[in-house]
């Protein structure tokens, strides 16, 4: 499902990616769209934090109750999922053509939109949460398996350069 999302959006959607001549811009431009794939984590601390204060536990250090630990548990997943993200992204502009630069918003969009379904599922307690991890972790290994076949296939000469 994740490469017939993506196919559809970077084909309807109308616009394009600026011009990105050098690595730096192309750094800028993924730094900038990874801004917005925070919206869901800081969301969840937001959440997190009101549920936090809402407890009816004692302590609020203690043992946690159920729906302050579904949020917890979503932030601390989600935050350990975007470095890694973020990182691939970053690789990934440098090795993509400028033509296809538009992919770098379109898998930001897919990230955090996968994030909140994953949040919905796991705090409704369904087994749909399969759905929303899956859309968030294979363009991730989809983004790793392309940035080592292009570190070394494509330019093994420049490797540690």
């Amino acid at each position: 499902l994740c490469p017939c999302l993506l196919y559809g959006a970077y084909v309807f959607l109308p616009f394009d990616a600026p011009l990105l001549p050098t690595l730096g811009a192309r750094l800028v431009y993924t730094l900038r769209c990874a801004a917005f794939a925070t919206f869901p984590i800081v969301l969840g601390m937001i959440v997190s934090g009101i549920s936090r204060l809402c407890s009816s536990a004692l302590e609020p250090f203690g043992e946690l109750q159920q729906e302050v630990e579904i949020h917890s548990t979503y932030v601390s997943q989600s935050v350990h999922l975007f470095i890694l993200y973020f990182f691939n992204m970053a690789v990934l502009a440098t090795y993509l053509p400028q033509e296809v630069l538009k992919l770098i918003p379109l898998l930001t969009a897919l990230f955090a939109v996968s994030r909140l379904i994953y949040w919905l599922s796991y705090a409704v307690g369904c087994s749909f949460r399969a759905f929303g991890f899956s859309l968030s972790f294979l363009p991730l290994l989809a983004m790793l398996l392309w940035n080592l076949y292009s570190m070394f296939s494509l330019e093994p000469q420049q490797l540690l350069a």
